[in-house]
């Protein structure tokens, strides 16, 4: 298992402290956009609710996208009637810029969010949020596409919610079931890492940090939800799916060049019992065995359909040099990425060189039993010497893992100063201040009034921080 100094690591997963009464352990964000009608009823309902079902102490922040008529106003207005209400705007449009905002700045361990128009049941929010302040997950989901989900919705919008779902299962491997739900959950300690890896500021914004935090091996709870379509709802659907596609593309081409550092989004070794350290087994040989095993297998036909092809114009020997040289670099830079974990460009030639180090051991056994063949037969059959290549290949495929283990992806923790020694024992950063937070003198995005700007709230006072898809710490530079 391949270990790199990672400074944006995440500490293991521990339950929250019962804290005082007058810290947040919940902020519940409400993004808005011309929403003067149903604002209000909103806010009631979902104050009253946590009032009388949530056991720790929370805060409702509604996040204003640039509205043109009076919903600034009536958050205004609520604000100062309920004392766990707190408004804020933006004086530019998009669901993901303000949640991305709003979550940034927030002293909440356990942050939020849900439509406007409450089309899901309330009663799912404590299931939602309960895992991750037991420190269960590290996301959390609202499903409308699990079996025991109930949803009253028109065909046209649940044809394109599965159809939306089944290209992220087919495009991007997600597992999750539903990724626009707008009823999603994340622990504080994650969104500080996770967000500013995000690019989309609309609506693909959810699937984007789904998929990374999948991608990156966090814990996704999913939660089946009762849902009622709105419908007033002013989403305009194609140009939503359109962004969405495109937000699609970008993500995969990003994640296939292993551009994203999602590293920074590891829990430290040790975070789950499988973790444990074992007396004589080496660390992750099981995944490494079945990763190769997978890789070896695609190659290994790879190959034989190469040797196939340039067997009809050439000899024997050139044609398996050749299918041999271009399955090693195939199966080199797999092994590279889906079996050792190796991301990015560095030492990338370097690891190709060495490939080609192990395919010269490969090619001599495979050169060598065609050789012997012949010897033995001076016009051999193809499918003999398919077999005889298939039993070569599969002794030199042994050979193979044991000099890409040992030699060409080693296991480095040993010489790692950052190596993470198996326990529980959450790790705490240095310093006050986030590794991707940067402390900004003004409200970002022409900001006009923040909840958050020299406000105490319990023993805290909180200043609004931006986080912008591309900010990080000079520090964290890879």
């Amino acid at each position: 298992m391949r270990t790199e100094p990672s400074p944006g690591n995440l500490p293991a997963r521990e339950h929250l402290p019962a804290g005082n009464a007058g810290t947040p352990v919940l902020d519940v964000v409400i993004p808005v956009y011309n929403e003067e009608k149903d604002l209000q009823p909103c806010v009631r309902r979902l104050h009253e609710h946590l009032a009388r079902t949530f056991p720790y102490a929370f805060r409702i922040t509604i996040a204003d996208n640039a509205s043109t008529d009076a919903t600034p106003l009536v958050a205004a207005r609520l604000e100062a009637e309920i004392r766990e209400v707190r408004s804020f705007r933006l004086d530019q449009k998009g669901r993901g810029r303000a949640l991305r905002t709003v979550w940034s700045a927030s002293d909440a361990p356990v942050l939020a969010y849900m439509d406007v128009d409450l089309s899901t049941d309330l009663n799912a929010l404590l299931p939602l949020v309960a895992p991750l302040i037991s420190g269960h997950s590290d996301l959390a989901i609202g499903s409308r596409l699990a079996r025991s989900s109930r949803v009253v919705r028109g065909a046209k919008r649940e044809f394109i919610s599965r159809t939306y779902n089944l290209i992220l299962r087919g495009s991007l491997q997600a597992r999750f079931s539903d990724a626009q739900c707008g009823f999603k959950a994340i622990r504080r300690e994650v969104a500080q890492v996770l967000l500013p890896l995000v690019e989309d500021t609309g609506w693909f914004f959810d699937t984007e940090m789904l998929v990374l935090a999948e991608r990156a091996g966090l814990r996704i709870h999913e939660v089946p939800v009762d849902w009622v379509d709105d419908p007033d709802s002013t989403v305009h659907i194609v140009k939503t799916a359109t962004d969405d596609l495109l937000g699609v593309w970008r993500v995969g081409r990003a994640l296939a060049t292993g551009s994203l550092p999602l590293d920074r989004l590891a829990r430290p070794f040790g975070d789950d019992p499988r973790d444990r350290e074992l007396t004589g087994v080496p660390t992750g040989l099981a995944r490494q065995l079945v990763g190769f095993c997978v890789v070896g297998a695609l190659s290994t036909l790879f190959y034989l359909l190469l040797y196939s092809g340039f067997r009809t114009f050439t000899g024997s020997q050139f044609a398996n040099a050749l299918a041999l040289l271009l399955s090693a670099v195939a199966n080199t830079a797999a092994n590279r990425r889906l079996t050792f974990g190796v991301r990015g460009r560095d030492r990338a030639v370097k690891h190709q060189a060495q490939g080609l180090v192990v395919f010269g051991i490969g090619l001599a056994l495979t050169s060598g039993s065609l050789a012997a063949l012949n010897a033995a037969t001076s016009d051999p059959a193809h499918s003999t010497e398919l077999a005889v290549l298939i039993a070569a290949n599969l002794a030199a495929t042994v050979l193979r893992f044991l000099l890409f283990r040992a030699w060409v992806f080693p296991d480095r923790t040993d010489d790692s100063p950052s190596t993470v020694v198996a326990s529980h024992t959450p790790v705490v950063p240095a310093g006050p201040v986030s590794p991707v937070y940067a402390t900004a003198p003004q409200p970002p995005y022409g900001t006009t009034h923040s909840p958050y700007d020299n406000r105490t709230r319990g023993d805290a006072t909180v200043q609004l921080q931006p986080v912008r898809p591309n900010d990080h710490d000079p520090r964290n530079a890879r």
